[in-house]
């Protein structure tokens, strides 16, 4: 991508471009904020860094590159975490900025900051970005900021410092040093104080006087002058004025020059220096909202809805009944609009959606679903945070839905932190549109599903399918330690979305190398002295026809993120003595452990996965299964009668394990069914099936299990079980409650 770099001078700005480069983008052009007043050195800004913005005017020269520059008007007004357009805030002289270097560059595509740990700066850049239509670059983000530091001195940054705000930094010692003579004292006081050795906490500033992208020249300090902004005897706080400096131009070396790259960049001289003023009439850059407008009536049309008990967080799930339309994005839009009706039942919106679980029947379709997709969720209607969401494609139509199956977890509250990350970076895969890596609500971290992909490039790792899933999960490991959390000691659940096209040799790797990461985190983060209350996952296999950008493997975690540190967890993974009836003439045998997974927090979580083979079936079912029957994921009629005696037995355990460890069926947040297409039984056949087994429960238990509609959702695989290795379960149940 040809990206504009925005530079205040400092070592992270300028060693943001040295990586995206490295990155294979093209820098074009350089933007800055200063002061309106040349003498004034500092600003009281969140947002900039304006001191040494004297000497930013020569960075032109050095890298042969045109610099926009504009005066900042505006001040913090807009204080909160996320960013709205806000008149005579800061953040709209960056816009302004950007705006017209888009305007005479059309060509550029992104933008790259020096951002590392401020989410207050990276949302601002970020809502800029969105509003411009430019991709955010940031790959210095969540980086180890030792390593860095080490990183850009080791890269031939030279920069000394030009503000110092900290214990143990003296201006009249410290000011105007070069960072690498710097390095050891700083990491000194990180020991001694906990300062950030990068200086994120604002301890100091620096100017980049020479790094390999200036390739005309560097700069040469000759005069200065420390102005002191604060005498504290702790912490004293100076600044560096700068009164004279001059280039020193470098040997020519055209391997190093981008000049030649970029002729095409701008009508004007490379070097040149434009002043940026009030938005120009005539020119609207600012992305318009896509067109919402619906013209398909949905009161037309049969729709399969479902919906949990749970009246605090539950599932609503939608499909079409009645679909005869080619047309993916036409199906999509009904099944959203009646969604969104759903919602409005409750008073809600998709501001209180946390995730969203997206099933199309054509992953060479994902971008026209995405293009749909973004006309219902924006940033304007989720002003808290836009859903996480998980895309898989599913064999729809062949057990009857339409092409687009939505399902969306949602809250009766807006009490929920998201994070969502739109800048490319080396920490974890972008969320670049209307979905977030992660929602934390009441305890519980729901994770969008993670591909194998590369973060800096948003490629999927080479190497086959074991080397994604690795990715995979270090990319969910990186989502979670911005939870304080583990993926190897709070995971509660791992749903892993395999590709038909693994091979079973590869799938049994797959199983085994999960089961040796985690582990090896566990020792990792043992040995750096962390204590995390380790909890047992419960793990389901889904066997799908394919996942977006075709990769081989999806992971989606759900986390428990206790309230407090002093809180006691204890999994139960044991049966107990069970409390519950006997139902539909089945009772108690030793065998039904094996059908079970669980995790459970007592009084707050329980995760099950109940799996049902064809040799468990066998035992079952009293009607016509052959006792040789195997699903093998080709196509095998299973008879009606057993499904239905199938069905029943499901809710039977489902009862007894809810029942067992003291959670009703109100609790449940959300159901699903995985039933393989391969038994050819449609979904108007089985979900009357199980809709009868929760009705005559609620008959015989005198227990409110089932309202009017499905408490639960059906989901067409090709396979689902508890192994990698043996995705044939003839049924498989995924269930998720929360103690209100």
């Amino acid at each position: 991508m040809k990206v504009v770099a925005l530079v205040s001078g400092g070592k992270d700005s300028c060693y943001a471009m040295m990586k995206s480069i490295h990155y294979g983008h093209q820098i074009v052009a350089l933007a800055n904020l200063m002061p309106v007043d040349d003498s004034v050195d500092e600003l009281d800004s969140y947002m900039y860094q304006t001191v040494g913005h004297q000497i930013i005017i020569k960075y032109a020269e050095c890298m042969g590159l045109p610099l926009f520059r504009r005066r900042i008007q505006g001040s913090s007004r807009h204080l909160e975490l996320g960013y709205k357009k806000t008149e005579g805030d800061e953040v709209e002289d960056m816009y302004i900025l950007l705006r017209e270097v888009k305007r005479q560059i059309p060509s550029v595509t992104a933008v790259c900051s020096g951002a590392i740990a401020s989410d207050y700066q990276r949302l601002r850049v970020e809502s800029v970005c969105s509003r411009l239509g430019l991709v955010s670059l940031a790959y210095l983000w969540k980086q180890d900021q030792s390593v860095l530091l080490n990183e850009m001195i080791a890269n031939g940054i030279v920069a000394v410092t030009v503000k110092v705000a900290a214990m143990g930094l003296d201006p009249a010692k410290h000011l105007g040093k070069e960072l690498a003579l710097l390095n050891a004292y700083l990491h000194k006081l990180k020991e001694s104080y906990g300062i950030n050795v990068c200086g994120e906490g604002g301890e100091y500033e620096t100017l980049t006087l020479d790094c390999p992208l200036f390739t005309n020249a560097r700069i040469v300090l000759d005069e200065y002058q420390v102005v002191m902004h604060s005498s504290d005897s702790i912490a004293p706080v100076g600044v560096l004025h700068p009164l004279a400096f001059h280039l020193e131009n470098k040997p020519d070396d055209r391997s190093l020059k981008t000049q030649d790259k970029i002729h095409d960049i701008c009508m004007q001289k490379l070097g040149s220096v434009f002043e940026v003023h009030d938005s120009l009439e005539g020119f609207e850059a600012e992305c318009k909202p896509l067109d919402c407008t619906y013209p398909i009536d949905v009161v037309e049309h049969k729709f399969n809805v479902s919906r949990t008990n749970n009246m605090n967080t539950f599932s609503i799930c939608c499909s079409l009944q009645d679909s005869c339309s080619a047309d993916l994005q036409e199906d999509l839009t009904i099944v959203l609009r009646k969604t969104e009706s759903e919602l409005a039942t409750f008073d809600f919106g998709w501001e209180n959606v946390l995730y969203i679980h997206l099933y199309i029947d054509d992953m060479n379709k994902f971008s026209e679903a995405n293009e749909t997709y973004v006309k219902f969720i924006t940033q304007q209607r989720c002003p808290f945070g836009v859903p996480s969401r998980s895309t898989v494609e599913m064999p729809l139509v062949e057990m009857g839905f339409s092409r687009a199956y939505v399902e969306v977890l949602v809250a009766n509250n807006k009490d929920k932190k998201v994070l969502h990350v739109q800048s490319i970076s080396s920490w974890a895969p972008s969320c670049i549109g209307p979905y977030s890596q992660a929602t934390l609500h009441e305890g519980i971290l729901h994770m969008a599903g993670q591909l194998g992909l590369d973060p800096p490039t948003m490629n999927l790792c080479g190497g086959g399918p074991g080397v994604e899933l690795e990715q995979a999960l270090k990319n969910s490991e990186a989502v979670a330690k911005s939870f304080n959390r583990s993926i190897s000691t709070s995971a509660i659940s791992f749903v892993i979305y395999c590709s038909k096209n693994i091979s079973l040799s590869e799938r049994v790797d797959i199983e085994k190398k999960h089961e040796t990461i985690l582990r090896q985190m566990k020792i990792f983060d043992s040995q750096k002295g962390k204590k995390y209350k380790t909890l047992e996952p419960v793990f389901l296999y889904v066997l799908v026809p394919n996942l977006p950008k075709r990769a081989y493997v999806e992971v989606k975690p759900i986390l428990y993120v206790e309230d407090g540190a002093d809180e006691e967890i204890e999994t139960m993974t044991k049966s107990s003595c069970s409390k519950t009836s006997c139902y539909w003439g089945f009772k108690q045998e030793s065998w039904h452990d094996s059908c079970i997974q669980k995790c459970v927090i007592p009084g707050k979580i329980c995760v099950i996965i109940l799996s049902i083979t064809s040799e468990l079936a066998a035992k079952i079912s009293n009607d016509s299964l052959p006792a040789d029957y195997v699903n093998n994921n080709d196509q095998h009629s299973l008879p009606k009668s057993c499904m239905e005696q199938l069905s029943k037995f499901c809710i039977y355990l489902l009862d007894k394990v809810i029942i067992d460890n003291d959670f009703a069926w109100e609790d449940i947040m959300s159901l699903r069914f995985y039933i393989p297409v391969s038994l050819q039984m449609s979904v108007e056949l089985i979900q009357p099936m199980f809709c009868n087994a929760l009705f005559e429960l609620s008959q015989i238990s005198q227990r409110e299990v089932k309202k009017v509609e499905p408490i639960f959702n059906l989901v067409p695989v090709i396979g689902a079980g508890r192994s990698a290795s043996s995705m044939d379960d003839l049924v498989t149940c995924e269930l998720l409650a929360q103690k209100s």
